[in-house]
């Protein structure tokens, strides 16, 4: 699941940058980065520092979004076992 996330938002930070004509050098600049960090990023680095990878974000015009979803360890901990969704 975190290597899927980290693909994803590989591309979609990739994706962007070069959709506005920025270099990796010109996005850390911009950004407040090292143009390594913006390499790790693009790369799908699992670890990366989120206060660094915001102000990417940020740069691009791109957030990164938290929801609520329900999953087989949520529904153990409320003791929904067999549920797969959270009701409607």
């Amino acid at each position: 699941m975190a290597a899927e996330i980290s693909d994803l938002l590989a591309a979609e930070v990739r994706t962007r940058r070069m959709a506005l004509g920025l270099t990796q050098e010109d996005l850390a600049a911009l950004a407040a980065v090292s143009e390594r960090f913006v390499r790790f990023v693009e790369q799908g680095k699992p670890s990366i520092q989120l206060d660094s990878l915001t102000a990417v974000l940020e740069t691009l015009g791109l957030e990164l979004r938290l929801g609520t979803r329900t999953s087989k360890a949520a529904n153990a901990l409320t003791g929904r076992a067999g549920d797969q969704e959270a009701p409607a």
